[in-house]
């Protein structure tokens, strides 16, 4: 069998590469041709493509970057008729998933989608793309299920894959995961995790600076996704004074810090799958900004919030310059009293997540077993 899979950030490549581990575990022969980055290069996958050279956020940008963007689409279209794959597995990335999606239907290729478009959140008119393009639909959180049944369209609920990816890693490291704690005994360690592309780190690095010259007694370690250039690395060490430091291990950080500054994503699940207190912020243009609050229809932008159904975490998002806001909510995260409520909710989170295994789930619908 012959699987290609287009994943286009960085929470893509690490769904991808456990998808791949769960593939392979059912059928060693299964070939896989993918875009991704080196999480799936890692699992076993051909990647062609890299998530690196994908990325592209918000309206403007897209406009700003649709030449690249229709190269890729190119690219796409003609690697894939040339690999002739028996699947296509789309991994989130709905702005070009959705379009090559179509394209697959036209080409007669079955469309597998891994990790739905949040449609619940805006843009609801893509389940009809949703429906018509695509054969065999996988969703990772909880309500999702209930909300494209009551729209008439079916759906597997495998649960979110970052329950079980974790789960393994702080089993295959229990002994790091208690080195570290003795470690941040030691010291006090904040987190900062500003996004996985270099666009948004650059207009999201502005905002940490402060709190790190304005925290000299606390230890700032920033972690940056695989595979960004060395002179993001120089220009971050360059940017902060020296009570920080850089990581490429998201979750060795995650386990022995004391709180953590995320930006609204994936890594906000993760932080709480690790049970550190953190507050989520976001800073985009003004532009994006007016479009976006016009319309989205949820009222968070983290994940936590989102699958609680209510406002756990501090959610600070920038349109345009604001001031302390950021530096008064860390100073607040800092406090115990804030920090013992978050660490409570995030229980419920598994809850309403359930103890499904993602990948398992996926492998197992594919090959029918």
């Amino acid at each position: 069998m012959k699987i290609y899979i287009i994943a286009g950030e960085a929470s893509g490549d690490l769904h991808g590469s456990n998808l791949i581990y769960a593939l392979k575990q059912v059928n060693p022969n299964v070939e896989l041709r993918a875009w991704g980055g080196s999480k799936m290069e890692k699992a076993g996958a051909n990647v062609v493509k890299y998530y690196h050279d994908l990325a592209f956020m918000g309206f403007v940008e897209v406009i700003k970057n649709i030449g690249p963007i229709l190269k890729n689409f190119k690219f796409a279209k003609k690697d894939i008729l040339s690999f002739q794959p028996d699947y296509l597995i789309l991994i989130d990335y709905p702005g070009f998933n959705l379009r090559m999606a179509k394209w697959a239907h036209k080409n007669k290729i079955p469309v597998i989608y891994y990790i739905l478009p949040q449609i619940w959140a805006w843009n609801e008119r893509r389940i009809k793309f949703i429906e018509k393009y695509t054969q065999t639909r996988l969703a990772i959180l909880p309500f999702e299920k209930s909300y494209y049944q009551n729209k008439n369209l079916f759906v597997h609920y495998v649960g979110h894959p970052l329950v079980e990816h974790i789960e393994n890693f702080k089993k295959l490291n229990a002994g790091l995961l208690t080195s570290n704690n003795n470690t941040s005994e030691l010291k006090t360690i904040i987190a900062l995790l500003p996004g996985s592309r270099i666009q948004e780190i650059k207009k999201h690095v502005p905002l940490l600076i402060p709190l790190v010259q304005k925290n000299p007694s606390l230890h700032f370690e920033l972690a940056l996704a695989p595979g960004l250039p060395d002179e993001m690395r120089q220009y971050l060490l360059h940017a902060f004074p020296k009570n920080f430091s850089i990581t490429d291990n998201t979750y060795d950080l995650l386990s022995k810090a004391k709180c953590a500054v995320v930006c609204s994503g994936t890594a906000t699940l993760e932080t709480a799958l690790f049970n550190v207190p953190q507050i989520v912020f976001y800073r985009t243009n003004i532009v994006n900004y007016l479009i976006a609050k016009v319309l989205i229809k949820v009222k968070y932008i983290s994940l936590v919030n989102l699958i609680l159904q209510k406002p756990l975490v501090t959610e600070v998002i920038y349109p345009i310059k604001q001031g302390k806001k950021l530096e008064e909510t860390f100073n607040d995260l800092l406090k115990i009293e804030h920090q013992i409520p978050l660490c409570q909710g995030y229980d419920e989170i598994l809850t309403h997540l359930g103890n499904k295994k993602a990948s398992k789930e996926f492998s197992k619908i594919i090959f029918n077993v």
